[in-house]
């Protein structure tokens, strides 16, 4: 019996009509479909493929043991989402083995900052991979500005909003085009890191880019909490002719 195959598909940010054509054409012909979520939940990207999947698909959900619950410091979160991934390994070897192809859902693209890197650095050497590229949750929330993100020579940088204080001060202050992700709680520290950086006027909040939800407002007008879908934003403005 032949080996199936592996595919992180990428969804893009979140609109069914923003995914290659290739992702599509595998979630609508492949019979085996795993995606992330939380326990209890649908998923993000499983509601993203709401009514692309058949009618004989086989669904293999991959439920976090914890997401926040615990502090990323805590040794015990690398252990149960180390045991988590192993086991997801082991289900996506079973299938297959069996000489079945199986599609892994991946919001945005699935090689940046995705839960399905994870999974790729377990099975790549054991049974084929492919991996389809998907459109980045931060490149459609700058197109919702309406505004170049970059120019010229202008530096990019990317950071987490879960960074200590002290770092994002360092990194909005060093760069040209900022993007700053996993905003939600930690929306207080980086305003403090932008007041002290003098950049908060400069700076644009994205919520749900590309979605129904879409939201895009000045920094200061964000109010006092951010949906788990955003994205905060500073331009660049470098050289140009």
């Amino acid at each position: 019996m032949s080996i199936g195959q592996i595919y992180g598909v990428g969804l893009g940010p979140g609109a069914q009509d923003l995914m290659s054509v290739r992702a599509d054409r595998l979630i609508r012909q492949t019979r085996h479909i795993a995606y992330f979520r939380k326990k209890g939940r649908t998923g993000h990207a499983r509601s993203i493929v709401e009514g692309m999947l058949s009618d004989s698909v086989v669904e293999l959900p991959m439920e976090y043991p914890v997401t926040t619950e615990i502090p990323f410091s805590d040794p015990r979160y690398n252990q149960l989402l180390a045991e988590f991934y192993e086991t997801s390994v082991r289900r996506l070897m079973e299938v297959v083995k069996a000489g079945e192809d199986v599609v892994v859902l991946c919001e945005g693209d699935p090689f940046f900052y995705g839960s399905f890197m994870h999974l790729y650095t377990r099975l790549k050497d054991r049974v084929p991979v492919n991996v389809v590229p998907g459109i980045t949750g931060m490149s459609a929330a700058w197109t919702a500005t309406g505004q170049p993100f970059t120019w010229g020579d202008d530096v990019m940088t990317v950071a987490m909003g879960t960074l200590p204080e002290d770092d994002l001060f360092q990194r909005i202050t060093s760069t040209d085009a900022l993007v700053v992700m996993k905003i939600g709680r930690n929306l207080a520290k980086i305003r403090r890191a932008l007041e002290r950086a003098g950049r908060t006027d400069e700076a644009w909040l994205i919520e749900y880019a590309a979605m129904n939800q879409e939201r895009v407002v000045p920094f200061r007008k964000a109010g006092d909490a951010a949906p788990y879908f955003s994205i905060l934003l500073i331009h660049g403005n470098g050289r140009r002719p």
